[in-house]
């Protein structure tokens, strides 16, 4: 079997093997080099125009994560984790643009006068009602989903939470108004193995062509 064959396979099996944990081993620290390869293979997640609309807060000390428990309704795993990492999405991403097709502009692989188009384009969709905060949800799920197979393909388990409060993790962590929480997601190893949960067959869920 080629190796990128076996790659494809692990990557598959990583995907069937992720499972939402509640209950994490306490005392556990994911060494930070690990979770830097984490992080680093989150932000590979795709987004729209590649304007990369999120941002995250990885809460990992006692104190910390002692002041998220209550705005994340008591679930324990917040503090049993190694670390919660709340993720958010920008909802001015647009602002990105300039910078990331400059880029492109500089290195030759666009024409400035495409740049100026797709910039044009991009900040007329933000002017647009509820489509700013439609992006930033959308996409920063997208990395959110990416952040818990990374942690799954470096042994690690996770459970995204969206039962906590919005007004008082804005307030306690002081997160600026230009992002938006999208969830939380604990991370660390599973004190119980987590337990595989029933999928409703494809002919239930897959339409082809139209409906």
């Amino acid at each position: 079997m080629s190796v990128d064959m076996q790659t494809k396979q692990d990557v598959l099996e990583v995907m069937k093997d992720r499972h939402s944990v509640r209950k994490f081993e306490k005392g556990v620290t994911i060494p930070e080099e690990t979770m830097e390869e984490i992080l680093k293979a989150t932000i590979e997640a795709p987004s729209s125009w590649n304007l990369q609309h999120w941002k995250f807060l990885v809460v990992e000390s006692e104190a910390q994560k002692e002041k998220l428990l209550p705005i994340g309704f008591n679930q324990q795993q917040i503090v049993d984790s190694s670390a919660t990492i709340v993720i958010l999405g920008d909802l001015e991403a647009n602002l990105h643009a300039e910078e990331i097709y400059g880029q492109a502009v500089e290195l030759g692989f666009m024409e400035n006068a495409v740049k100026e188009t797709l910039v044009s384009q991009i900040n007329g969709a933000y002017e647009r009602d509820g489509f700013a905060m439609s992006e930033a949800l959308k996409n920063s799920s997208l990395a959110a989903m990416q952040l818990m197979l990374a942690a799954k393909a470096k042994g690690y388990d996770t459970v995204a939470m969206g039962g906590f409060n919005p007004a008082a993790l804005i307030e306690e962590f002081n997160i600026p108004a230009r992002y938006v929480p999208t969830m939380l997601i604990s991370v660390g190893k599973a004190a119980v193995e987590a337990y595989g949960t029933a999928r409703f067959p494809l002919e239930r869920v897959v339409v082809k062509d139209s409906f």
